[in-house]
């Protein structure tokens, strides 16, 4: 069953794209911590696809995959703001997200936080060379700005999708907002937490420790 995956880090763009794809007639979740979510989603993307790319494309062959680049200087506020927000929650045994969320963030950051705008600069690098090193010579990765004009019209052309419409994002969760997804109403968005028939089992795979 191919997907399409948004592994971008967080702060990147993931709720204006998820919100296109939502508007273009895709089902989507905006992270997904159950098997069952990504059954249904044709779209996933935010936390666990940004640490679990490579895994996900074993499980759900044929899939597309889009990167989101964002430049550093306005990606590190975005960031530190955003984790600062979530540290507590992040927190190895007293966070209350959901385990896959704090794995993923802790893979790909650290289970140790804040950081540092140097340590984010070493984790968004070593995260964009990953996913270039990974792909390199495929054909089923796009890479865009989502804040660069005629963005929208590269994915629609990437998926496919008709070319009639917007060609350019709706800019969501601006400046401090981080809620957007949330309050945004539509009848394909998928549950994060959906319960199938394993309840609310996730994937049996580890990831590698690439810290070390």
């Amino acid at each position: 069953m191919s997907k399409v995956f948004i592994i971008g880090l967080p702060r990147t763009g993931t709720t204006s794209i998820s919100v296109a794809l939502l508007e273009m007639g895709l089902s989507v979740a905006h992270t997904a911590f159950t098997k069952k979510a990504f059954e249904l989603a044709d779209a996933v993307s935010d936390a666990p696809c940004f640490s679990d790319y490579k895994q996900l494309d074993q499980l759900f062959p044929n899939s597309k995959f889009i990167y989101l680049s964002r430049k550093m200087e306005r990606w590190l506020p975005s960031i530190s703001m955003l984790l600062d927000k979530m540290a507590p929650h992040l927190a190895p045994k007293t966070g209350k997200f959901s385990p896959i969320l704090k794995r993923s963030f802790h893979h790909t950051f650290s289970p140790t936080l804040p950081l540092s705008s140097d340590e984010l600069m070493v984790c968004y690098r070593r995260h964009e060379l990953g996913v270039q090193a990974y792909f390199k010579g495929r054909d089923d990765l796009l890479t865009i700005d989502v804040s660069e004009p005629g963005s929208l019209l590269q994915i629609k052309q990437f998926l496919g999708m008709p070319i009639a419409g917007d060609v350019d994002f709706p800019k969501l969760n601006a400046g401090r907002q981080v809620t957007a997804w949330k309050e945004y109403k539509h009848p394909n968005k998928i549950n994060s937490h959906q319960a199938g028939v394993e309840h609310k089992k996730y994937f049996d795979y580890v990831l590698a420790d690439e810290h070390k």
